[in-house]
């Protein structure tokens, strides 16, 4: 599949599930921008915080393209999907969700040390118009189940398989994964300017063999302890290309 232009945004995107894309990347003429919460703020609160920061800089909510979400605990499957509802409620409203198509790419994880109280916005990406700007995408977060499919647990890769093959498996797709969505969208490892990890699990080990393709060492990666959001789901990774980032105190 091509990506696809969301013209009110100013990127395109790799389709995904109703959820969320598999990846966004900023139109010509546009570049991501990142910002990052010192301290995840309760959904409702951060997207209005969102809301009120775009339209300070003069942009449109539409200019929202991606997520990182945190989490609790990993939900269950039926949890998952009663989430999900509540989440694209707010992209409806801000005419971003429509019939039934997501473009906003997302990670969603759970902190295994001082969890957040209720799902919270830990950071955001948006699109700024920029003339000559450097190319810039996001990937959506990908634990190691192919997306799509009626059950996580039917296509896990090496289900409740913690042994170092298990975890060798499950980072071989997900990084797989990463790449195929970059290269719907334009891109390959060598464009990448940071790669986050999540897992609880001790991958070190197997990081030379499994990166030693990609390249990706050269930036270094960023290992949030952190589980995926479904139960079950044990290695999850996202990466990007963004040269304007930003924090903002909380």
């Amino acid at each position: 599949m091509t990506a696809t232009v969301f013209e009110a945004g100013g990127y395109r995107y790799a389709p995904g599930v109703s959820q969320y894309s598999a990846g966004v990347a900023a139109q010509p003429g546009y570049a991501l921008h990142r910002v990052r919460f010192t301290t995840p703020l309760p959904l409702a609160q951060g997207f209005e915080r969102i809301e009120a920061y775009l339209q300070g800089i003069g942009r449109p909510v539409q200019a929202f393209c991606a997520c990182e979400l945190r989490s609790p605990a990993p939900f269950t499957e039926q949890g998952f999907r009663d989430f999900n509802e509540i989440y694209i409620g707010t992209l409806k409203r801000w005419g971003i969700f429509l019939d039934g198509v997501n473009p906003v790419a997302r990670s969603n994880v759970c902190p295994q040390i001082a969890p957040p109280a209720e799902p919270s916005l830990h950071a955001f990406t948006y699109t700024m118009p920029e003339t000559d700007a450097q190319p810039s995408f996001v990937v959506a977060g990908s634990a190691e189940a192919p997306e799509g499919h009626g059950s996580y647990r039917e296509v896990t890769v090496a289900l409740g398989d913690l042994s170092n093959e298990g975890l060798r498996k499950k980072m071989t797709f997900v990084i797989h994964e990463m790449q195929r969505r970059m290269q719907q969208l334009g891109f390959d490892w060598p464009d990448v300017t940071a790669t986050q990890i999540y897992t609880v699990h001790d991958f070190h080990s197997l990081l030379a063999e499994q990166f030693k393709a990609t390249k990706a060492l050269g930036h270094g990666l960023t290992w949030h302890f952190n589980r995926p959001p479904v139960v079950d789901l044990e290695y999850e990774m996202d990466c990007r290309a963004v040269f304007q980032e930003h924090v903002i105190k909380v």
